[in-house]
């Protein structure tokens, strides 16, 4: 990150925290966060703890260690009242930069993403699915080879050779339309290699189709492979059955076992849906993790389509709480020089590194469209079958008059109470889908994390600084 000269810190204890033996913290912690977190300056934050003090500029994210003496001027700043205060300060201690965010939208950006839904379908029941048991509204449909083709052409087509494009495979299940995946995949990479464009694939699966043969395709194609899984077998059972009401957990397991055995260039993550009914995240990363999976990471369940298992406030908190024990974990494990590949903390640390600032939360309706079995594009792959992110078809392109409106209208700056918050830049404004539908219910967790992961950030920083440091794949563990 960048460092002033006149701000070195001089040394970083131990983390003040420690998880409890089943692996939860005293929700005070996770209030005392939350409260630190909340939103006083617009343009800076300040994270003080035993380890001394970061502070934040958000403008360009950039993050300064603090050395003790000046932390009562900076902490001054940073809650007065006159918003200027904390400008002269900047200054008189040569921080100051020039605006990295204006109010301009982005302009057309290239296409550089596709999500197809090759299968709006899915043969399992789960009680949240934000597909509407992975039909979208609709009736169950299979995507055919020549429009996956066709949306390959247009992936392709706006890539300069040496760009880096990526074919992401969702539904519903994909695998329920495994000749069109495979075929596309080998289209997709042929054509890739004449153009000299670097393309990536993923996929996104519930595993219960998984064959055998599925192990060397995606190995042989390079795939990065999530799976979804909600936890322990009770749990995840409660949330993922068959249509017919069986558990999935155990033929999962069973499935996904020749893909974790593979992974050399393929690599097969695990994605937790966090509901109010699973919210033991400890147990459950240290499950996956010694299952062999390359990453583990959660995500809570802003919106269902039927309103069911949706977290509420005090479910938040509980997640923050877990989330937090299992980051304390991942900075134990580093610094011991373990593999411990919690992937919500890597991306966290990573982003505060390289100074992530952003004007949206992800590429949605920019350079990532999710695409129909139909051909129709929407803003990403949640927004399938939905008007709010409809962005054009296949057979006539971008439609650049609505995406010019999407994006002007989902810049940070334009959101409320986004545009005064400190996270602004590293949140985005939050999934535009979630927040069409539901609002914002997630801010006091985003904020929270932010603030647990930058103290984390210069804690690790001191103590383990080769994992910012190494080969990429090296940090990822």
């Amino acid at each position: 990150m960048p460092m002033s000269p006149d701000l070195v810190i001089e040394r970083t204890p131990e983390p003040e925290h420690a998880a409890r033996a089943d692996g939860k913290l005293a929700p005070a912690l996770a209030l005392r966060i939350v409260e630190a977190s909340r939103p006083s300056h617009r343009d800076a934050h300040l994270v003080e703890d035993a380890q001394g003090a970061q502070l934040l500029l958000v403008n360009g994210s950039r993050l300064f260690h603090l050395p003790a003496e000046l932390v009562p001027e900076f902490r001054v700043a940073v809650h007065a009242d006159d918003q200027q205060l904390l400008a002269a300060l900047i200054d008189s201690y040569g921080l100051h930069a020039e605006p990295f965010i204006d109010d301009v939208p982005l302009s057309s950006p290239p296409v550089h993403a596709l999500s197809l839904a090759i299968a709006q379908k899915c043969n399992l029941g789960c009680t949240y699915c934000y597909a509407q048991q992975g039909e979208f509204g609709g009736k169950a449909k299979s995507m055919e080879l020549l429009k996956a083709m066709q949306a390959v052409d247009l992936l392709l087509g706006q890539a300069a050779p040496g760009a880096k494009v990526n074919l992401a495979f969702m539904g519903g299940e994909p695998l329920s339309n495994r000749p069109v995946l495979r075929s596309v995949t080998d289209y997709a990479s042929e054509q890739a290699a004449r153009l000299g464009v670097r393309c990536h694939f993923s996929i996104t699966t519930n595993g219960t189709l998984l064959q055998a043969d599925d192990a060397d395709f995606f190995e042989k194609h390079g795939f990065a492979v999530t799976v979804s899984l909600d936890g322990p077998a009770e749990q995840h059972n409660r949330l993922r059955a068959f249509k017919g009401g069986k558990g999935s957990f155990d033929q999962i397991v069973e499935r996904i076992a020749p893909l974790l055995q593979r992974q050399r260039q393929m690599q097969v993550s695990a994605r937790v849906t966090v509901t109010p009914f699973n919210l033991n995240l400890p147990q459950t990363l240290d499950m996956f993790i010694n299952m062999g999976f390359h990453s583990v990471g959660f995500s809570p369940l802003l919106r269902a389509s039927n309103g069911q298992a949706e977290m509420g406030p005090e479910d938040m908190a509980d997640m923050l709480q877990g989330m937090i024990a299992c980051g304390l974990a991942f900075e134990q494990h580093v610094m011991q020089g373990q593999r411990y590949p919690f992937m919500n903390m890597q991306n966290a640390l990573r982003e505060l590194q390289r100074g992530t600032h952003r004007p949206y939360p992800c590429g949605a309706g920019a350079g990532y469209f999710g695409v129909s079995a139909d051909g129709d594009l929407s803003a990403c792959h949640r927004f399938v079958g939905d008007e709010q992110g409809s962005m054009g078809h296949l057979d006539t392109g971008v439609d650049r008059s609505r995406q010019a409106i999407w994006l002007s209208q989902r810049h940070v700056h334009q959101q409320q109470p986004c545009n005064t918050c400190w996270a602004r830049y590293l949140c985005g404004g939050g999934c535009h889908h979630e927040v069409l539908a539901r609002g914002r219910h997630a801010c006091d967790y985003i904020r929270g994390w932010l603030h647990y992961t930058i103290g984390a950030h210069q804690r690790l920083s001191h103590l383990a600084p080769e994992w910012f440091t190494g080969a990429p794949d090296d940090r990822h563990t």
